[in-house]
């Protein structure tokens, strides 16, 4: 039965709907091959600037990265310059200290080697060695006990003799002046002899050794000390070694050449028998 009035009829309805589907399946398929289309333009225009920017980006992160790698990089070796700086510090500290022992352990050394003198110790603060002169100058004077013609030792042997003195120090003469001689003997065979020094064998840091007897039991490497006769030496101070004995020309001495125990090149420490001589020549 029909209703009157009624607009839509099923029929029309029915018809109406199919048309909508119609439609909707013709736009689906344009809009499929639209967005194709624009898909394929877009892509075309921005996947190479995409690709662009992704490299300048990575770039850039990439830089940044590096440059703040490299900020701790500095820091780090900033402070390791600082460590270092304080190690070589503390490292040359420690060489003065290690250097100052062994000065003391020196000369510590020399008074068991010599038990029976009275010492004191000084040090080397000034030299002259001209071809005419050779002494040195100590930090040790008549303030502290120091008098001329005191025995000077270094390096375990006889270094030389105090030559003047002022109230805080005190000018040594070396055994190798040309001026300088020694009375002395051979430890072994107590078999005198003299020792002094020579402008031409200081060169080769050596000593002469004259006045022995021909047929003195010295020889080659034997120890020579200084003798009980010297006037103005403690006796047994050890001096150095003998070598090169040669007869000389008169026949009836022979001389030869001293190798000194003390290296006058490096003075440092010295030891000052604080006892003169009483007995002698």
């Amino acid at each position: 039965m029909n209703r009157k009035g009624s607009f839509f009829r099923p029929k029309h309805l029915f018809i109406i709907l199919i048309v909508i589907c119609i439609l909707l399946i013709v736009f689906s398929t344009l809009s499929s091959k639209v967005n194709n289309s624009v898909r394929s333009v877009v892509n075309t225009v921005l996947m190479p600037m995409q690709k662009g920017l992704n490299t300048v980006g990575t770039a850039v992160s990439d830089k940044v990265s590096d440059m703040a790698t490299l900020r701790d990089v500095q820091k780090e070796n900033e402070d390791l310059k600082e460590e270092l700086a304080f190690l070589r510090q503390e490292n040359a500290k420690y060489q003065l200290q290690t250097a100052e022992l062994e000065k003391y352990q020196e000369l510590l050394n020399m008074k068991d080697q010599y038990p029976t003198y009275p010492t004191i110790g000084a040090h080397v603060i000034g030299e002259n060695s001209s071809n005419w002169d050779k002494t040195v100058l100590i930090d040790r004077g008549a303030s502290d006990g120091i008098k001329v013609n005191m025995n000077v030792i270094a390096q375990g042997g006889l270094c030389g003799v105090v030559k003047s003195v002022t109230a805080n120090s005190a000018t040594v003469r070396l055994i190798i002046d040309q001026d300088c001689q020694v009375g002395a003997m051979a430890l072994l065979s107590e078999e005198t002899c003299m020792v002094r020094g020579d402008l031409e064998l200081f060169n080769k840091g050596l000593l002469i050794v004259e006045k022995m007897d021909k047929d003195a039991r010295i020889y080659e490497d034997y120890k020579i000390v200084t003798s009980n006769k010297s006037s103005l030496y403690m006796p047994g101070i050890l001096i150095g070694y003998v070598r090169n004995i040669k007869v000389d020309a008169n026949s009836l001495t022979k001389s030869g050449e001293l190798v000194p125990i003390v290296d006058f090149t490096h003075l440092d420490s010295v030891l000052v028998i604080t006892q003169l001589k009483e007995t002698g020549d």
